[in-house]
């Protein structure tokens, strides 16, 4: 099953483009890293997905074919924004009460039992919580629901080191323990690298890389040569930059087996670098091939 699925996907405001062509089949039980820079179109694909937007061209569904911004959906999908909608002058146990009311399944025995363990108490306020514990119990409120789908839109830009980390355990537990599918959307590269496992970078409005993490991986490479010297025609070159003597080269491989020839060094390429490169390469993209996974 499909826990996204967009053909030609486009949404426009006024004669601007925030999302065009937008064409995905994200597949369910990945922690799915939704990346670029401001601006891309990231924020735009998930107001879609959870319905708050609509499209102004192609076609959506999710949960393997369930229309956007049906009951069904609605029902099935979680969202914690980076803003934390919480009503701050509610308690925390006023907080659970309205969320209980608004929403047709919500475990408020769950909720309560993850809140005393987090040490956040139902009397206090929420907009008195720090900002680690207001990000908490937004997760909690989104977690209470036992979505199958849970939609994170940088909702740990404002914490700090730890409490992110504390925020992202949650995350990866939950996955554990429910089976859920999660779809981040973040600017943090490196934490991304640490907990996702599939990548869709986003620049201009164009998606540019849509795969499983393992497969991206297993199809670039970074290569190093002297400057001047012909590199392999086979190659794709993502970005090139040169040091002294030698050149750098960040490469797509027609295939993870191909051969390096003789006088050039080769090494995996991370994430990160990988997700830099793409961002760098050109500024006005054009769509690429997806990667095929791996079978």
């Amino acid at each position: 099953m499909n826990i996204l699925e967009t053909e030609a996907l486009g949404r426009r405001y006024g004669g601007t483009w925030a999302l065009r062509d937008c064409s995905l089949a994200i597949p369910e039980g990945h922690l799915v890293a939704l990346v670029g820079p401001n601006g891309a179109g990231k924020t735009t694909l998930l107001n879609i997905l959870v319905g708050l937007t609509g499209a102004t061209t192609g076609n959506v569904s999710v949960l393997g074919g369930i229309p956007v911004g049906s009951p069904a959906a609605l029902d099935a999908i979680a969202f914690v924004a980076q803003d934390m909608p919480l009503y701050r002058h509610l308690t925390v146990a006023d907080t659970l009460h309205l969320t209980r009311n608004l929403n047709h399944d919500f475990d408020g025995a769950y909720a309560r039992a993850r809140l005393r363990d987090l040490g956040i108490a139902e009397k206090h306020r929420a907009g008195k919580l720090s900002g680690g514990q207001q990000a908490q119990l937004a997760l909690t409120l989104a977690l209470a629901r036992h979505p199958r789908l849970l939609v994170l839109d940088e909702p740990t830009a404002p914490l700090d080191p730890l409490a992110r980390h504390d925020f992202m355990a949650t995350v990866m537990a939950a996955m554990a323990e429910d089976g859920l599918s999660v779809i981040l959307s973040s600017h943090g590269l490196a934490e991304l690298e640490r907990v996702a496992d599939y990548l869709v970078l986003i620049a201009h409005g164009v998606v540019r890389l849509d795969a499983p993490v393992d497969d991206l991986v297993a199809r670039h490479r970074v290569v190093t040569g002297p400057v001047g010297e012909q590199n392999d025609p086979r190659w794709q070159v993502v970005e090139s930059t040169a040091a002294g003597a030698q050149q750098h080269l960040l490469v797509r491989l027609q295939g993870p087996n191909d051969h390096v020839p003789d006088g050039w060094e080769s090494r995996a390429a991370g994430v990160e670098e990988l997700a830099l490169a793409y961002l760098r390469e050109s500024s006005v993209p054009t769509p690429l091939v997806p990667v095929e996974a791996s079978r």
